[in-house]
């Protein structure tokens, strides 16, 4: 993909507040830090357009990305030890709940997991939700430039197998470091936006 174009829209809290072009969106839910920002400007290949933080859970609307005037890219809030009170990650919910639920223009959810880890609790949640509302998904796996080559398809299985993952969805090795994975995730992007 040749991006000609990037540029950041508006934090958005509430429905009214999202864009009204109609472009399909393409949103990114994970953990705080798993590296949903860097794996952003690694797709648009800009250096820091989506702001990248040490301090976990710094994103706390959606962050809207317009790439090339085609598609969103929305950038979701970490969930996970964010440092914010419970009534803040009860609004996260439903703010996240309402988006993936009621947007027309979403036409691909990204979750995005560490391949260094087991998916958490709340990745799983997240998977099942995704599949309860019937959202098409594509697991990302990041990081991939931190373990092994030869122990990638062992964490892609333990990804698979904790997700209980539906074999049709795709699962993209990604690394934010290297640009592996860089291609095949904007095909799967691509084809999402086609449908």
């Amino acid at each position: 993909m040749k991006i000609t174009e990037a540029q950041f829209v508006i934090s958005a809290v509430k429905p009214h507040q999202y864009p009204e072009d109609a472009l399909p969106e393409i949103a990114l839910a994970g953990r705080s830090n798993v590296g949903k920002s860097s794996l952003i400007n690694k797709l648009i290949l800009r250096k820091n357009l989506a702001r990248t933080s040490s301090q976990p859970g710094k994103t706390q609307q959606l962050n809207y990305y317009r790439v090339n005037d085609m598609v969103y890219l929305v950038d979701f809030p970490g969930y996970g030890y964010a440092k914010v009170s419970k009534t803040q990650r009860e609004q996260f919910g439903e703010m996240i709940e309402q988006y993936i639920r009621d947007r027309e223009p979403l036409k691909l959810q990204l979750l995005v997991i560490d391949i260094r880890h087991e998916p958490s609790k709340q990745d799983q949640q997240m998977y099942h939700w995704l599949k309860h509302y019937e959202i098409p998904t594509c697991i990302v796996a990041t990081k991939a430039d931190k373990i092994p080559r030869s122990k990638w398809d062992k964490h892609i299985k333990m990804v698979k197998t904790t997700l209980e993952a539906d074999p049709r969805d795709p699962v993209v090795l990604f690394s934010s470091e290297t640009g592996l994975g860089r291609e095949q995730l904007w095909e799967v992007i691509s084809e999402a936006i086609a449908t």
